[in-house]
């Protein structure tokens, strides 16, 4: 991974422009992935944050015929699960014995990692359509790898304010935090790629008791 053309100064265009392809060009040749996941939740008010940590497994639109498929299922500090199959999701919450469903874009909460991975899907036409993207500079994340921070600023209104990428030299979105209106922060990491092997659309149904309450978000 080659992080010298990054050199150049300020938010030139053409530093932008070969991460975007990069991103473009990723984003065709990935059908799959799994990975770790970290979620890092903060309350500005009360200046507080939540962490969890768990595995997720995702399916592009393109190999999901259209529809986004991912699936977290946290381990730590509770065992939880979600799915998101296109904009449509589910938190299973066996503690409380609880479904959660709703809209992923109507939502805040958990289904936020799965907007976070939802950028992993988006074509060079559509981050540029959709969003005022600035090349923030060249910096390590967690677990020491060597990212390009992109800043995103939606061009009309949604749930959040502000969206960041850190990106690898593959073109890969290796983290990405969302800041919503009311300046609360989600942000998400992966770790311990696996790329294009081979999941199955049923892998994201959720198993859970018929028993369970289901509450609409």
């Amino acid at each position: 991974m080659c992080f010298g053309i990054m050199a150049t100064s300020g938010y030139a265009q053409g530093p932008l422009g070969t991460i975007l392809k990069r991103m473009d060009d990723h984003n065709k040749s990935l059908q799959t992935l799994k990975a770790n996941v970290t979620m890092v939740k903060t309350n500005v008010q009360l200046n507080v944050s939540d962490t969890n940590v768990g595995t997720t497994q995702y399916i592009t639109k393109i190999a999901g015929k259209g529809k986004m498929y991912v699936r977290i299922d946290w381990t730590q500090p509770v065992q939880e699960q979600m799915a998101v199959i296109g904009d449509n999701y589910e938190l299973y919450r066996p503690r409380l014995g609880q479904v959660i469903y709703g809209k992923v874009q109507q939502s805040k909460g958990s289904p936020a990692v799965g907007g976070a991975l939802a950028f992993m899907n988006m074509s060079r036409e559509q981050l540029k359509a959709n969003y005022d993207v600035v090349y923030i500079g060249e910096e390590g994340i967690s677990g020491g790898a060597k990212t390009w921070h992109l800043q995103l600023t939606p061009k009309t209104q949604t749930s959040y304010k502000l969206a960041e990428l850190w990106v690898d030299g593959n073109g890969m979105p290796l983290q990405a935090k969302i800041t919503e209106q009311n300046n609360d922060t989600t942000t998400v990491l992966l770790s311990d790629l696996i790329k294009n092997q081979k999941v199955d659309t049923k892998a994201f149904a959720l198993n859970y008791p018929n028993t369970v309450k289901k509450i609409k978000a």
